[in-house]
Formats: C-alpha cells, structure tokens, sequence
C-alpha cells in the first residue's frame, strides 16, 4: 500500500509538471496571438518563467526514480555487487543530505517571502510565495524518492533507477545515457 501511495505521488508531480509545461506553451500561444492583434500580455514572460521553475521541481521525484537523471555510474558499475552497495548507501545518502538542504532552504525563502509579502516586480504584482512554493514541494518530493531508494538498497534491494536503466539497455534504447 506504501508502495502505491509513493508511486501515485511521484506520477501526481510529474503530472503536476505536465501541467506546468502545458501553461508555459498556453501562455507562449496566447502571447502570439495577441501581437497578432497589436496586443500584449502583460507579465507574460515572468509567468512563462514561474511555470518553467515549476516544471523542473516537479518532474524530479519521477525522473529520478525512472533512472534519467544525470548519474556518473563509472566507478559503481564496475564493482562487485557487495562494495557497490556500499557506495550506492553512501551516494543517496549525500543525496538525500542535499535534497534535505534543498528543502529547506526553498522552504525558508516561501515563508520568508510570505512573512515579507513579497511581491513580484514585473507587470503582474503576484506575491512570490505562489510560484516559490513549487520548489519545496518538488524538493521535498524528490528528497522522499531518494530516502524510498536508499531504504530499498539499505534492505538488499536494487535501486529503481538502475532497473529501469537495465530495462531501456536491454530494449537497445540509449536515449537516457551520457
């Protein structure tokens, strides 16, 4: 049931940067068509920019997990099993460690921005905490699917992301690899 719950969260986020990407080509569109009319859209460029920020955060946690961030593997692939599983540990505890700090400090700039009422300088005066607040949602994501990994490896596991890289190889598709 666990299991569910984190995977329907980390498809919600990414559904969530879905969105975002949607409103960023709706605006773009919206945007054209109205200088098409000798009009403009006022603070266009800063919600495109908001949207952008948001489609990142949220498609971390999933893009993780699929395997398809940027991974250095050199050095881990070429070891055995059990000194593998040592470093594996290691690294998604750094990772966890700076996604924690990530968290926190997006978090510390909504509620700073919040507690300020700070409020957006462009044509639109949307207060900053709205389109700030898709970063500590997507961090702290992202910081539960890398602590989901390293509980998975800590119990004898393979991480996620190594499975589904094994699986695109195995189906000759590179696509994801540097």
């Amino acid at each position: 049931m666990l299991r569910r719950a984190l995977d329907a969260l980390y498809a919600a986020s990414a559904g969530f940067a879905a969105l975002s990407l949607l409103g960023i080509f709706l605006v773009m569109m919206a945007q054209m068509a109205l200088r098409g009319l000798n009009m403009q859209f006022p603070g266009a460029d800063d919600i495109s920019a908001y949207l952008c920020v948001a489609t990142t955060f949220f498609a971390l946690a999933l893009t993780f997990r699929r395997g398809e961030l940027i991974r250095v593997g050199l050095l881990l692939e070429r070891l055995s099993p059990g000194p593998r599983r040592v470093l594996e540990i290691g690294a998604l505890a750094l990772a966890a460690i700076g996604c924690g700090y990530a968290f926190y400090w997006t978090l510390d700039d909504v509620l700073f921005s919040l507690e300020i009422e700070d409020l957006a300088q462009g044509a639109l005066p949307i207060p900053l905490w709205i389109p700030k607040l898709s970063m500590p949602i997507g961090a702290g994501i992202l910081l539960v699917a890398v602590l989901d990994e390293l509980v998975t490896v800590l119990r004898g596991g393979r991480p996620h992301y190594v499975i589904a890289a094994e699986e695109r190889a195995a189906r000759g598709d590179f696509s994801a690899e540097v």
